[in-house]
């Protein structure tokens, strides 16, 4: 770790995150992968359709991006799903291949006949969603479990196994479901699944330690959903009691309010933790916009690392400290520098919220002379517009503005 890991060229993050209270119990793991499930849950977000083409693009990208892990998809899902699968383990891209399936010999097989390297293996392991969702008996859960996971495991492939609702089953039933499949039949790695994201950072701690305590010597994987905005945290608390693995996708896409965005993880790992998981920072970016551009998933403007709007700055104050800093220290205004993550430098823009500094910068821009008095002037006019018209604007349109406030 440096003197100062909070304060790099590229970052400048609280330095409480290292205080030696605040580190005293982290045990992040030696090595972090992430294992991309855009292709599979990714692609179950509503309104979403990767065909074959889609998938060997985006596989790419993520091999590309140093992704440690890459869930290709499930082969019983349609034979181009099957096929794409296929593609891709056979251009031997670097990452690890996984095919997903469900406990169940046949879906195994399809697995195996693709070449992928392992499988994550779901079953249901709450008692009510077994009951109220699945309408199985509860022993079926078990009994498939263990056949299928032993028999994935006769076959060569790492097993993942993935117990859906994990969060939301009862403790003691759950880790004794988990105890026969690992005893019986057969388990490489056992996914921490919170499917609805329904569990709080301090009770994710309790989790982790529930399970570790239960199975010590068994990889844990955390598999954290969105749809209380608490992802990116429940990962990070997980990965801090000794997780390896993030099981997540690319801006956050799939069921529902989407998986935890690993980008997000991984830019909070080393910039809050000092902890580098060796992905391609500056292939951050135009990854997140192939996937806006393959699936026409909206990106909202203030989203972090895709945004539009993210190092954007209209507010006039903010815009003056941004005028003033410079790029030698333009960490003071922005937590990280958008070279760090593939963007583009940072731009003053032109709205309601502008202030003075901002018009002068645009009308030397233009090559407008004018006045303080003016400036003020054309600084009102902007902020008339911009209420009136509910946006930015642009360089001509601020040109065309100024021009005729300051025409004789």
């Amino acid at each position: 770790m440096s003197e100062q890991p909070w304060k790099t060229k590229d970052w400048f993050t609280s330095p409480w995150n290292f205080a030696d209270e605040v580190t005293a119990g982290l045990n992040f793991p030696e090595k972090i992968k992430i294992h991309d499930v855009t292709l599979r849950d990714g692609e179950q977000q509503t309104g979403i359709a990767l065909d074959f083409d889609d998938k060997i693009r985006i596989a790419e990208g993520l091999a590309e991006a140093g992704i440690h892990r890459i869930e290709a998809g499930m082969p019983v899902v349609s034979p181009q799903d099957d096929a794409a699968i296929r593609e891709i383990v056979k251009r031997n891209l670097g990452p690890q291949i996984f095919a997903f399936s469900r406990c169940m010999i046949d879906d195994v097989k399809r697995a195996v006949d693709t070449g992928v390297d392992g499988i994550v293996m779901e079953v249901p392991s709450s008692e009510h969603i077994i009951k109220y969702g699945y309408k199985w008996p509860l022993e079926r859960a078990v009994d498939l479990s263990i056949e299928s996971t032993a028999y994935a495991h006769e076959q060569g492939l790492e097993v993942v196994f993935f117990p859906i609702d994990f969060t939301r089953a009862e403790m003691s039933w759950v880790l004794d479901l988990i105890d026969r499949v690992a005893d019986e039949g057969h388990m490489d790695s056992l996914v921490l699944v919170d499917t609805f994201g329904a569990t709080s950072p301090h009770a994710m701690q309790f989790f982790v330690r529930q399970v570790k305590a239960r199975f010590p010597d068994t990889p844990l994987e955390a598999h954290f959903h969105m749809d209380f905005g608490m992802g990116v945290a429940n990962t990070i608390m997980a990965l801090a009691e000794g997780v390896e693995v993030v099981q997540s996708t690319i801006m956050g896409i799939g069921e529902r309010a989407g998986n935890t965005p690993w980008e997000e993880v991984a830019l909070a790992l080393l910039t809050m933790y000092d902890i580098d998981i060796g992905v391609k920072f500056d292939k951050m970016y135009d990854l997140a916009m192939m996937i806006h551009e393959i699936t026409g998933h909206p990106i909202p403007g203030n989203r972090p690392i895709a945004g539009e709007h993210a190092f954007n700055v209209e507010s006039g104050i903010i815009a003056t400290w941004l005028i003033n800093c410079g790029d030698e220290h333009l960490t003071e205004v922005f937590p990280y520098r958008p070279e760090l993550i593939g963007r583009d430098p940072p731009q003053v823009v032109m709205g309601k919220g502008s202030g003075i500094d901002s018009v002068k910068l645009w009308l030397e821009r233009a090559q407008i002379q004018a006045s303080e008095e003016k400036a003020m002037e054309v600084l009102m006019a902007v902020k008339e517009w911009g209420l009136a018209n509910k946006r930015l604007m642009t360089s001509e349109e601020f040109a065309a503005l100024a021009k005729g406030i300051l025409s004789p």
